[in-house]
């Protein structure tokens, strides 16, 4: 697992989205209601991150966190439809490490804690796996796998996915991308990438011809995205 996550949500249905996409990364997720149980779930079990609403029962997602910051560094990533920067600044001040206001995209939510958990020392990109919605890439083991199950590749194919996956959403020129697979040797030319590009899709994608993860950008190349179409 890549990381060990509370949420404390108490709107079970958005609380059940959250679960899903943080779960597609590999992360371990537990889900409580109200905030006396979001302290139950941090005390006493190794965690790595708590996902908190700040209106919750029971005990409210502000004194959650101030509660916790008198016995944890968690990590805490603060949900809120509050949007004034007076609570923008309580919530911080509280000890809460970053603060995403509703209605959020599940994407921005899944980069907010792709950060947290890098400044925490617990995630996987730390070790030089690269996670890109249920895709794992680990250059150290030259392993790929999708949705939990193995991928084989090829040599060059491993190299320009390893290259997109380290970081998801940059767009990467065919030149660049070649550059990163052969050097300067100029006997080698783009149509190479291309090539790599369809087999990774033959081998990734449910619909090769409508890509979910590795994108055509038009007139410039090809970036890796989490596969959501959010």
């Amino acid at each position: 697992m890549c990381a060990n996550v509370v949420v404390a949500e108490d709107d079970r249905k958005q609380a059940d989205i959250v679960r899903r996409y943080l779960e597609r990364e590999g992360h371990e997720v537990t889900v409580v209601h109200d905030g006396r149980a979001a302290l139950d779930a941090v005390r006493g079990i190794p965690r790595d991150l708590l996902v908190l609403d700040v209106m919750m029962p029971k005990v409210d997602g502000l004194d959650v966190t101030r509660i916790l910051r008198g016995e944890s560094d968690l990590p805490v990533l603060m949900l809120t439809a509050r949007s004034t920067e007076d609570d923008l600044l309580l919530g911080l001040d509280l000890g809460a490490d970053d603060y995403l206001t509703k209605p959020y995209s599940p994407r921005e939510l899944m980069a907010r804690v792709r950060t947290l958990l890098r400044r925490a020392g617990k995630a996987d990109n730390a070790a030089g796996v690269h996670r890109v919605g249920a895709l794992v890439v680990d250059p150290m083991r030259h392993l790929v796998q999708l949705d939990g199950a193995a991928v084989e590749l090829t040599r060059g194919e491993f190299q320009i996915l390893e290259k997109l996956a380290a970081t998801p959403e940059r767009v990467f020129t065919r030149a660049q991308l070649l550059t990163h697979l052969h050097g300067t040797d100029e006997f080698i030319t783009e149509r190479t990438v291309d090539a790599h590009v369809k087999n990774l899709r033959r081998k990734l994608e449910g619909d090769p011809r409508r890509p979910a993860y590795l994108v055509t950008v038009f007139g410039v190349g090809y970036k890796l995205v989490d596969g959501s179409g959010a």
